[in-house]
């Protein structure tokens, strides 16, 4: 039987494939979202480990060793919300789960939901945040890095468009909840804006990459 304490990432990829697939409500997602962030990053940095300590780009090679520090720092962040999202997403069954049969019940019951549902905001929010900087950096590889390496900054790109996508699905669904209208119109409005420029930095890239392909790797 699988340790559902141990973290995802000290797991098997198989084992949390099956999970994911299963009946079961976790890893959801939020869960799978960020992950599929988490693994645009190294496809990223993959090009900047190819641009390193080559001849050709030595002019670049401090920036695009500073630009590796940064997709390491997302990618741990990504893989952190990958597990966070799991045991969030535990709390606001259990808040929903808790009676409700009295009015000091129920005035509980709601206390509880509406605290669940702030925590699990949490890591999809921050997975957000976590792909658009490695977007940034995504996007700047396009111009400076190892051009052999160009698809795999593509499929940087996708990914972590896809999970800073997927990550906004699932802030939304908590806003849809919560009571704090400041609260929620303040979050919708800063993760609007991350989605600009998370649509502009992909279609960037991938429109560079296209034209890089339509020329030929050189």
């Amino acid at each position: 039987m699988p340790d559902h304490k141990q973290p995802y990432v000290d797991r098997p990829l198989g084992e949390y494939l099956e999970e994911a697939a299963s009946g079961a409500p976790t890893p959801g997602g939020g869960s799978v979202g960020a992950l599929s962030a988490a693994l645009g990053t190294t496809m990223a940095s993959m090009a900047a480990n190819f641009t390193v300590g080559k001849k050709k780009y030595r002019d670049v090679e401090p920036e695009v060793k500073e630009l590796l520090g940064k997709l390491g720092d997302a990618r741990t962040r990504l893989l952190e919300a990958t597990q966070r999202d799991t045991e969030a997403y535990a709390g606001v069954g259990a808040a929903y789960s808790l009676p409700k049969a009295s009015d000091e019940e129920k005035a509980a019951r709601k206390a509880a939901i509406q605290s669940a549902l702030r925590n699990a905001m949490g890591p999809p929010h921050d997975a957000l945040l976590a792909a658009v900087d490695a977007l940034r950096a995504t996007r700047r590889l396009l111009d400076i890095a190892n051009r052999n390496l160009i698809t795999d900054v593509g499929v940087a790109a996708l990914l972590l468009e896809a999970g800073a996508r997927s990550a906004w699905l699932n802030v939304a669904i908590n806003l849809n909840g919560i009571d704090d209208e400041a609260l929620v119109s303040n979050t919708r409005a800063a993760c609007e804006a991350a989605l600009e420029e998370t649509a502009r930095l992909a279609r960037e890239t991938a429109e560079g990459v296209d034209a890089a392909l339509a020329k030929g790797a050189k």
